[in-house]
């Protein structure tokens, strides 16, 4: 089948507001309409998510806590909950597949939807405020989108009903005017650096970056120049992409001072790869591949892999990752992150080895699990890594498609 042409397409950006926020709020009412920041409460931790209250403040994503703390004293801090998030990030995930035709899981929170064509049965606005509101009844969770005829135009649409309606729709052939009264900073791909090129040049809104001349965004910038020209001006081919799992899963940890206190470190590999196998199992996946990772205070990093046979066990898993971790660990230099990483993960459920495993051990898994899944995923954990409930929480590990960032991300 041909593909439509770009004016022929309609993408939806779906995204879930203040998504960390809007979860805890489902467990806590009480935080509703307060202050509250998700993230690492220490000096090196940032701000993860915050609340629009909270963004009344001048807080935002990114932020360091330590500032966020001193712009809004009383905000309520929490560290967060990684199996929470997930949970409801593949609920909804669940929701848009049983809906649509195709989409593209961006994010944790985030999604595009390709809804070509569906004007000639059921009209892409209803399907998009209806799939919106199903979001909204089934998870509980508040929702946005933008609807336009490619990806940056209807993301940044995404950003204009956050503001009040919740829905965005931008007109076929109105792309350049819609985009052009808005701060540059608003085109997806412009950070800090592009922005501060661009309006030390004069270029501050996107209304100006559409009248350079393509040619000099790209001695400017190189590649990425054109390539913001286009943005700039409404056009973006790239197609959504179907959306497929997620093949490699990990966790990180940056220390708030680095340390040589390999006690610790060796406690905080066990606590993370108990994590991440507890992930494993409940997603029902298999992991042939550990690499530990390994980050010294003068920021050089090494990493080091391993293959294993398929499996989702503790026992079978720790002895490689600590293996992994003395092969790299080099005792003159303190260390800033260490990180651990599962890839190679296909489906499927443990196969029990005649000459390792018993039904003891098996047991123990399924119930150990089971006090995690209702209490939290480090309610039960080896003796080995129990001071890593006293180093801080670790980020963490995975939604379908893109790492889940929280505390501690600094690096």
């Amino acid at each position: 089948m041909m593909r439509p042409n770009a004016m022929e397409r309609t993408i939806l950006h779906l995204d879930l507001n203040t998504f960390f926020v809007s979860v805890e709020r489902l467990r806590e009412p009480r935080l509703n309409g307060k202050p509250v920041l998700i993230g690492s409460d220490s000096d090196r931790g940032v701000v993860a998510s915050c609340s629009y209250e909270a963004r009344a403040f001048g807080i935002r994503s990114a932020m360091p806590m330590k500032m966020a703390k001193q712009l809004c004293p009383e905000a309520i801090i929490l560290r967060g909950d990684s199996g929470a998030y997930l949970k409801k990030s593949d609920e909804v995930t669940e929701i848009i597949r049983a809906s649509v035709p195709l989409f593209e899981k961006s994010s944790v929170d985030e999604f595009y939807v390709d809804l070509s064509g569906t004007d000639r049965f059921h009209g892409s606005r209803k399907l998009a405020a209806e799939l919106r509101q199903r979001i909204i009844k089934e998870s509980g969770l508040p929702n946005s989108f933008g609807m336009s005829i490619n990806k940056t135009v209807s993301k940044v649409a995404t950003g204009e009903a956050k503001q009040g309606p919740g829905e965005w729709y931008v007109e076929r052939g109105t792309e350049k005017p819609f985009l052009a009264p808005m701060p540059i900073e608003r085109i997806p791909g412009v950070g800090e650096k592009t922005a501060h090129l661009l309006r030390s040049m004069g270029v501050a809104k996107i209304h100006t970056l559409q009248e350079v001349p393509v040619d000099l965004m790209q001695r400017l910038l190189g590649e990425h120049g054109p390539v913001l020209w286009r943005k700039a001006n409404g056009i973006d081919d790239s197609p959504v992409v179907a959306w497929h799992e997620r093949k490699s899963i990990s966790t990180e940890r940056t220390f708030e001072r680095d340390t040589i206190d390999v006690v610790k470190l060796r406690g905080l590999l066990t606590a993370m790869a108990e994590s991440l196998t507890f992930q494993l199992r409940k997603g029902a996946k298999l992991t042939s591949c550990v690499a530990v990772k390994i980050r010294y205070a003068d920021f050089n990093t090494h990493t080091r892999q391993q293959r294993i046979p398929y499996t989702a066990c503790d026992h079978l898993i720790l002895p490689t990752v600590h293996e992994l971790f003395r092969a790299l660990y080099d005792r003159r230099q303190r260390i800033r992150l260490i990180g651990v990483r599962f890839s190679h993960l296909v489906g499927g459920g443990h196969q029990m080895n005649v000459f390792t495993d018993t039904e003891e051990a098996m047991n123990l898994y399924q119930a150990m699990d089971k006090i995690r899944k209702r209490f939290g995923d480090r309610t039960v954990m080896r003796a080995s890594g129990m001071d890593a409930k006293s180093i801080g929480r670790m980020d963490n590990p995975f939604d379908g498609q893109a790492p889940v960032l929280l505390a501690n991300r600094r690096t």
